[in-house]
């Protein structure tokens, strides 16, 4: 999720002091392997300086070339569309966009999204589609931009904290207290880059307040409540659950997005149905919950 730069300084030091880096070396690594974008451009050098007003982001992984990216049919759902977005229903097995690591040629929503631009005559621009991402295994409310306006407009909204995101989680065990602010700092993992790690919480339902990768998961983690069916982050007693109650998928859904729209300056609430893997993990494990 982008942030905006509210004083001058080098994109190293920036990143030092928003994206919870462990150290000066980290965030220099990070923009010489592309994956900080100022203003949505990629920047390579750690020296810039940073004006006031300039959007930041952290990407996860470097995006490919638009040229190799091939439109693929993923029948998405809508939720809700106007003249300057859209919300999709995203499924669970695909990745928000293409990035370094991945197999060749495997599919991801940026691919589906090519595919519903042109069938909607709709002109597509790879780097003002996506305005926040969800991991791989999460399903539920994602926002699309449909011009580089809208992007602009939505990526700001994200960039202030107006944009509100409710999450539901089934997870290992239950938190005490039931509702809670998680404050901890994150970071890439020292042994494997594609982890997260916290340095120095509500029960399955949370709204996410920041945006760092694997956020969610990883705090759950912190607090010992690991989300259930998470390889990454699980531990003894989520893999116990997941394996006596066969659930093969991450139980985390991005279920509630509340926003303005570009097109009315309106805010809009939408909401994404349970999938089956996480209504599934519900109904076996007898669990009721209040809406």
């Amino acid at each position: 999720m982008p942030w905006i730069v509210e004083r001058p300084e080098r994109l190293d030091n920036a990143l030092m002091r928003f994206e919870a880096f462990s150290s000066r070396a980290e965030a220099q690594r990070s923009i010489h392997e592309g994956l900080i974008q100022v203003n949505g451009s990629v920047i390579e050098r750690p020296s810039s300086r940073l004006k006031i007003g300039d959007s930041v982001s952290v990407i996860s992984e470097r995006m490919v070339e638009v040229s190799e990216l091939k439109p693929s049919d993923l029948s998405f759902t809508i939720l809700y569309e106007d003249p300057a977005c859209l919300v999709i229903e995203k499924p669970a097995g695909f990745s928000v966009h293409p990035g370094a690591g991945m197999k060749k040629g495997e599919v991801t929503i940026l691919h589906g999204i090519a595919y519903l631009f042109k069938k909607k005559k709709i002109s597509f621009n790879a780097s003002s589609v996506l305005v926040h991402r969800l991991d791989k295994e999460t399903t539920g409310c994602l926002l699309i931009a449909k011009t580089p306006d809208a992007h602009r407009h939505l990526q700001k909204q994200f960039a202030d904290r107006t944009v509100e995101k409710q999450y539901l989680a089934l997870v290992a065990g239950v938190p005490s207290p039931p509702a809670a602010i998680i404050d901890a700092p994150i970071g890439r993992h020292s042994g494997d880059r594609t982890k997260m790690a916290v340095f120095h919480a509500v029960q399955s339902r949370r709204e996410a307040r920041t945006g760092r990768t694997h956020q969610v998961r990883v705090h759950l983690k912190a607090i010992e409540h690991p989300v259930v069916g998470d390889s990454d982050y699980g531990n003894q007693r989520s893999r116990k659950i997941a394996e006596k109650y066969h659930i093969e998928s991450l139980c985390l859904h991005a279920w509630k997005l509340k926003f303005r729209s570009p097109h009315d300056g309106k805010e809009h609430a939408i909401e994404a149905p349970l999938q089956e893997n996480l209504q599934g993990a519900i109904h076996v494990l007898r669990i009721s919950w209040d809406r």
